[in-house]
């Protein structure tokens, strides 16, 4: 009998506890069926970009014009694979771009300290893991997440066209960096 209480309890135990797991997870998570921004359809794109100097960074960015900066509070944005909680409204035109900055963590500079001794290499960041995406998307979409009277919300943006890339060799005429130069 205590042989049978053992094996129920080895089976029920992961069963129960993998129940819980799963509540926060991507089916939990609805899209609204109306995005709560006029989007201007088929003007939303997509610009990957890679820094000059080897360390400096690469990844997306993502424009997506709408009609007037919003009331809400925007959280995060997923794309490609990627989470960002780098958004912003930005005036252009007559309108606004809400603007999402991804890093792909490719040409990121990482130091890396192997030695004999352990206690050397304390200083070794963990690589960066790629968490799961929430939802399933097609490479021309991205979804966007929002708090809105205290609830997070979540839309979609599909269409997103995908422009020339961006390099940047160095920074821009005037910008801090190029006055320390001189």
């Amino acid at each position: 009998m205590k042989t049978l209480k053992s094996i129920f309890t080895i089976i029920t135990i992961p069963l129960f506890m993998a129940s819980f797991s799963q509540c926060g997870s991507a089916q939990d998570l609805k899209l609204e069926k109306k995005a709560p921004l006029a989007i201007k359809e088929g003007q939303a794109y997509c610009q990957q970009w890679v820094a000059g100097i080897k360390g400096g960074g690469a990844g997306y960015q993502l424009f997506i014009p709408v009609a007037e900066e919003s009331k809400f509070t925007l959280e995060a944005a997923f794309f490609r694979g990627l989470k960002t909680t780098n958004l912003y409204f930005k005036k252009a035109g007559e309108g606004y771009l809400l603007t999402a900055h991804f890093d792909d963590g490719s040409n990121s500079e990482r130091d890396l300290i192997l030695h004999e001794d352990p206690k050397k290499e304390v200083g070794n960041q963990p690589p960066k893991i790629k968490e799961e995406m929430p939802f399933k998307m097609a490479v021309d979409e991205c979804v966007i997440s929002y708090k809105e009277d205290g609830a997070t919300k979540y839309f979609k943006v599909e269409g997103i066209v995908q422009r020339e890339m961006q390099s940047y060799p160095m920074a821009p005429k005037g910008s801090d960096e190029q006055k320390l130069k001189q």
